[in-house]
């Protein structure tokens, strides 16, 4: 298929896609530079006003689209892509001043289409991949119905977790047919699930906060132990690349669920490390690592494997290592400096994705 053409009866092609994916990148751009000032760096994007929604922009904005994006590319209808196209349109409203709940509105509009696709993919495929990603999309809408209503971002942000925590590991179950689990080990992911559920209705609580940490822990090491990545490490170049990304990420994971089960709530200097443990540690060594497939199956563009794929990444868990030490010995310098270099590793990982896809096109030429 060209990049100019629709992919299917009824789908959308590559010039209406790419729009889509910078509305996410401009949310991904305001949420950065919102955490940034946040934390007290000078910069000179976005404006002061958008500080308190870094965390919606992040999540809702950059990530609800990109995936929204990518899960309207695999349903191949053109009604789904209205789906990633509210969320990032929600993101960008706030650059535009309009009222928070008007970008709240549009936001869970797009996640309630995220969900009917998700849904609609679950009744063709019964699957337990299929019911965790779409138990990940509703979710997101059920936070989002919360913030909406204007419950705060701590009280909700655990079921916007669960969005990208499940979808990650619906698609990770799903690679997992080149090597099952057992019946046991799938019974397990599925009492995983309930923890996650269960925790993340009652994260406010004791109790909740424990089961979601819980929770957390248990997948993490329930991934460890059945992803095929165990198994791809041991490959060369792009195999070997994803698979450090995915097994980094769980490690990843696991750390975020024993920081909440130790802290015991989500609050002060245990709300940066937790949360920044898995949304940046977790969520984006997927990102990293999925990348230079996913982003080829969408704008048609090819991401040749390079070596220096990997500098993104030790950025990534290095600035991450920092602002964790942070948190962890009360040094709020070093976190600050951390935050910044977190940035600067998705800077980064932007630069390289970008390089490797002029590669790609210079391949095609010759």
């Amino acid at each position: 298929m060209s990049g100019n053409t629709v992919t299917r009866p009824g789908d959308f092609g590559v010039p209406f896609r790419i729009p889509l994916l910078i509305l996410g990148f401009a949310s991904l751009a305001m949420g950065v530079g919102a955490g940034l000032l946040r934390m007290g760096w000078a910069t000179p994007f976005p404006p002061a006003e958008l500080v308190p929604l870094h965390g919606p922009l992040m999540l809702s904005g950059f990530l609800g689209t990109v995936i929204g994006l990518e899960r309207a590319v695999a349903l191949g209808r053109r009604w789904a892509y209205a789906g990633p196209l509210l969320t990032g349109m929600g993101g960008l409203s706030a650059l535009l001043a309009l009222p928070q709940s008007v970008g709240a509105a549009a936001i869970l509009c797009g996640s309630a289409i995220l969900l009917a696709g998700t849904s609609l993919i679950a009744l063709r495929q019964r699957e337990l991949f299929t019911t965790t990603m779409t138990l990940g999309a509703a979710s997101w809408l059920t936070g989002n119905l919360l913030w909406l209503a204007g419950w705060p971002v701590a009280a909700v942000v655990a079921l916007w977790v669960n969005f990208l925590v499940l979808t990650i590991a619906g698609e990770r179950l799903e690679l997992s047919r080149f090597l099952p689990p057992s019946p046991v080990a799938k019974q397990i992911f599925a009492a995983i699930l309930a923890m996650l559920l269960a925790g993340s209705a009652m994260i406010l609580l004791s109790a909740g906060t424990y089961l979601y940490g819980l929770g957390l822990l248990a997948l993490a090491l329930w991934l460890l132990r059945q992803d095929i990545a165990r198994r791809t490490i041991k490959e060369r170049g792009l195999t070997r690349f994803i698979a450090v990304c995915l097994l980094s990420g769980y490690a990843w994971l696991a750390l975020g669920g024993l920081a909440l089960l130790g802290a015991g709530g989500l609050a002060g200097a245990a709300y940066d490390a937790v949360l920044h443990a898995i949304l940046i540690g977790f969520v984006f060594s997927m990102v990293f690592g999925h990348a230079p497939v996913i982003f080829p199956s969408v704008v048609r563009a090819k991401m040749p494997y390079h070596p220096t794929f990997y500098l993104p990444l030790l950025a990534l868990h290095a600035s991450l290592a920092a602002r964790l030490c942070g948190d962890a010995l009360a040094l709020p310098h070093l976190r600050d400096l951390g935050g910044l270099l977190n940035a600067a590793a998705l800077a980064l990982f932007i630069l390289s994705t970008l390089a490797s896809v002029v590669r790609g096109f210079r391949m095609k030429r010759n």
